[in-house]
């Protein structure tokens, strides 16, 4: 038995108001058009679903007994109308981003400020990691997009590029004879140096561009985050590869300054990450358009 909806709507209305009229203004139909509804159901049954009276029409026992079920899926439908509605308007719903903690802090905080300002019902959820573990998340569905560094070469991912970022070296008060000189790579590695986790892009990209020289970059200190490369840089530990727009604040105030060199450095680019021929939450889609 396939009854179509549309019957069990009729007979939903008729009992609830308990008027065969009634029902057809709710509905939108004739009259006639309610009646031979009903009847369709209850030939489909083999069962009588209603009994006139003096002020309509009533339930039958096993009327009745459809109606408790019926009821509960009307309202679950409705229930479902008014979510599709909020999600739609964005007044609830969630936002799922993968990226590193450096990225976060230094560049979408303010985007998910502005986001969270305009849409408070969207809960944010933040999945933090390398980029071979945000490419993981985004697959396995527990992301809505990342926000990684580039290239990423994946044919199951889409990627937009977003904007750029450049990487340096620093150093802390306790190299401050290096100041006033531009290093070769070869004078650069006479000293300790201190990188990200060999899993991070950045480590990958520089270690790739020493090889390019002819030249091994083995660093005496590994650190997890942005924030202990900058610290111990600040203590004198080494000298540390770092982006420089992660920086301004010790650069400016002279905690640390930039090791000039005489190779230059380029540019790392940061994209977003969405999985290709995937539809987009209604949130994610309003927060990649307000990225630039």
């Amino acid at each position: 038995m396939n009854n179509n909806y549309e019957l069990y709507k009729v007979f939903y209305w008729a009992a609830k108001t308990g008027s065969l009229t009634q029902a057809a203004k709710a509905l939108f139909l004739t009259q006639p058009s309610v009646s031979h509804a009903i009847k369709q159901l209850e030939d489909s049954f083999g069962i009588t679903l209603f009994y006139r009276n003096a002020k309509g029409v009533s339930l039958t026992q096993e009327g009745a007994v459809l109606y408790s079920y019926i009821e509960q899926a009307q309202v679950l439908i409705a229930l479902a109308e008014e979510n599709m509605a909020a999600l739609k308007h964005l007044h609830s719903g969630e936002l799922r981003i993968g990226g590193s903690d450096s990225l976060f802090k230094h560049y979408l905080l303010p985007h998910l400020e502005q986001f969270h300002d305009k849409y408070p019902g969207v809960k944010l959820f933040l999945n933090h990691g390398t980029t071979p573990e945000i490419i993981s998340f985004l697959k396995e569905g527990k992301i809505d997009l990342g926000v990684v560094r580039l290239p990423i070469v994946d044919p199951q991912l889409q990627v937009r590029e977003s904007f750029q970022l450049q990487d340096c070296f620093v150093a802390g008060a306790k190299y401050a004879h290096l100041k006033s000189e531009t290093l070769s790579l070869e004078r650069l590695l006479e000293h300790p140096i201190i990188l990200f986790s060999r899993n991070s892009r950045a480590r990958m990209a520089i270690t790739e561009l020493f090889q390019s020289y002819g030249h091994q970059i083995k660093p005496e200190i590994e650190v997890g985050s942005v924030d202990l490369l900058i610290e111990f840089a600040k203590r004198g530990l080494g000298i540390s590869y770092v982006t420089r727009e992660f920086v301004s604040k010790e650069l400016e105030e002279g905690s640390l300054f930039e090791i000039a060199l005489d190779v230059p450095l380029p540019p790392s680019r940061v994209g977003i990450m969405t999985m290709r021929n995937m539809p987009l939450t209604r949130a994610a889609s309003r927060f990649m358009e307000s990225v630039k």
